[in-house]
């Protein structure tokens, strides 16, 4: 005779292994076997009801921790600035304020933003707060794709749409015709029924509603209850009302997320150093927490505040040993301090670790080339282009393959390595720059200019082919392009010695003139 497993417990050892779509069709045929009006099969249906609820949760479910990202609505729109002009070091929007001495753009990269290029790439990292709406078009959505964020709302609609075509019977829940006021009284069915309206069906203003009764209901004492109305407020973009559930559900509980989607309110708000505070206390409730130290050292690196962002990335590595983003960062800042023998140590690490990419190989080839360590440094580009999953990663290759090329004098290879990361990705701004001044080598003055044009049009955040195109000319006699050049140049890169004193050449020819 053959013993068959209870269908509810085999359902839940389904859920128990991620097998999703099998639990939740157990339970479509429990509830489908099982009336509802029989009182000895109700409890077995409410638990099938809930567990297939949790089910199809799980398959969209989004660490809302984690994800953050504004699109051109939440940037160009926001009507919660604090500050028009904020104190240095004391804003996100104002890049190159901070107190830390940070990096220049003549040793490191920036954003769009103003921000210098991380180590690794999150939500938020590429984009910054572009200053205009041309720069906001332009800015990329993250590393995989040149298309913009339109607006974070539409991508959660996306995402539920999408997820309501898994059952062709239409949606397992109608939420118009459920009775929130009676679930919200259920604790055992109300919390699974909220997660799922809230991420699969992203219904905010249902989910509210239904936060906001059992939250009535619990007599106000449930800090669960509170934070899910500050994530429904936050995603409603009511940060002042999201901050008070959060700081009531911590008056209640301290819990470590809590703590997050609240530092993730005051980011919003442009308040980085209310943010820092709170992390801080939350690292007196939770020391070592890996989260919050590494959510600390995103802030100072947002602030272009390096330094300290390292040191905490430290103190993360010396509570975590194999988290992949603070080996990283620390990793990209030890190379553009002039240490790529340290950094080498750092990729070398994540390769240990089973990190196995383009990114990784790319780095590597870098690394070894400044610590001059030339056997390695062909082989890893070899490899870094076997793994390229698009085009843009297989331009960045070839781009600092061209570099290579630079570096050991042999022009033509490079000169054929820039063409090659065009041909890739036709917005690369730094090729255009590089194959410039090849051309210009080359006594090729106009195709130099405007390929000079061209990158100083792509990338106005670059002071380099502003510099070059005053260079430039300079020297064929254009003196008022050359001082309008040099400006944008001086507004990209304050500091640049050589701008300056090609300003100061060139005010004096206008003087005498």
């Amino acid at each position: 005779m053959e013993v068959t497993m209870d269908p509810l417990f085999l359902a839940w050892s389904y859920f128990r292994r991620r097998k999703l779509q099998q639990c939740s069709d157990i339970c479509t045929k429990i509830l489908q076997d099982n009336p509802y009006d029989q009182d000895s099969s109700l409890l077995i249906s409410e638990a099938a009801w809930s567990l297939k609820t949790r089910a199809l949760t799980e398959m969209v479910y989004i660490d809302e921790v984690e994800v953050d990202q504004e699109g051109i609505a939440e940037m160009m729109l926001d009507e919660s600035s604090i500050a028009q002009v904020a104190r240095p070091g004391t804003s996100l929007r104002l890049p190159g304020t901070s107190q830390g001495g940070g990096p220049t753009p003549a040793v490191r990269p920036m954003t769009q933003s103003g921000r210098p290029i991380t180590g690794f790439v999150r939500p938020s990292t590429q984009s910054g707060r572009p200053g205009t709406m041309e720069q906001a078009i332009k800015t990329p959505r993250t590393a995989s794709t040149a298309r913009p964020v339109t607006s974070a709302s539409g991508r959660f609609i996306r995402l539920g749409t999408a997820s309501m075509l898994t059952n062709p019977d239409g949606p397992f829940i109608n939420l118009s015709r459920l009775n929130l006021a009676k679930y919200s009284q259920k604790p055992n069915l109300s919390r699974t029924l909220f997660e799922f309206i809230f991420h699969h069906e992203n219904d905010v203003k249902n989910a509210l509603d239904l936060a906001a009764q059992a939250t009535e209901h619990a007599q106000f004492k449930d800090w669960w209850w509170k934070v899910q109305l500050g994530k429904c407020y936050y995603r409603l973009g009511l940060y002042r009302e999201a901050e008070k559930q959060f700081r009531s559900g911590l008056n209640h509980q301290e819990v470590v997320d809590t703590y997050l989607y609240l530092a993730k309110v005051y980011q919003r708000m442009d308040q980085p150093i209310t943010a820092l505070n709170l992390f801080k206390q939350g690292l007196d409730h939770f020391p070592g927490e890996v989260t919050l130290l590494t959510g600390i050292a995103r802030i100072h690196e947002e602030m272009n505040n390096i330094a300290s962002a390292t040191e905490y990335y430290k103190d993360v590595l010396k509570q975590d040993n194999t988290h992949v983003e603070a080996i990283a960062c620390i990793g990209s800042n030890h190379f553009y301090t002039d240490q790529p023998e340290i950094a080498l140590r750092f990729y070398r690490r994540l390769l240990q670790m089973g990190v196995y990419n383009c990114q990784l190989y790319n780095n590597l080839g870098l690394c070894c080339f400044y610590a001059q360590q030339y056997d390695m440094t062909l082989s890893s580009f070899e490899r870094a282009l076997a793994l390229v999953a698009n085009d843009e990663e297989q331009a960045d290759v070839w781009y600092n393959i061209g570099h290579v090329a630079v570096g050991i004098g042999d022009l033509i290879l490079a000169y054929q390595c820039f063409k090659l990361a065009l041909a890739f990705n036709n917005d690369h701004a730094e090729a255009y720059n590089n194959l410039a001044v090849l051309e210009l080598r080359k006594g090729r003055i106009e195709q130099s200019k405007a390929f000079l044009q061209t990158a100083a049009s792509l990338a106005p955040h670059m002071y380099e082919p502003h510099f070059n195109l005053s260079i430039l000319s300079e020297k064929i006699g254009d003196l008022q392009s050359s001082y309008s050049a040099a400006q944008k140049s001086e507004d990209a890169f304050p500091e640049h010695v050589d701008t300056q004193q090609l300003l100061k050449q060139l005010r004096q020819q206008f003087v005498v003139l």
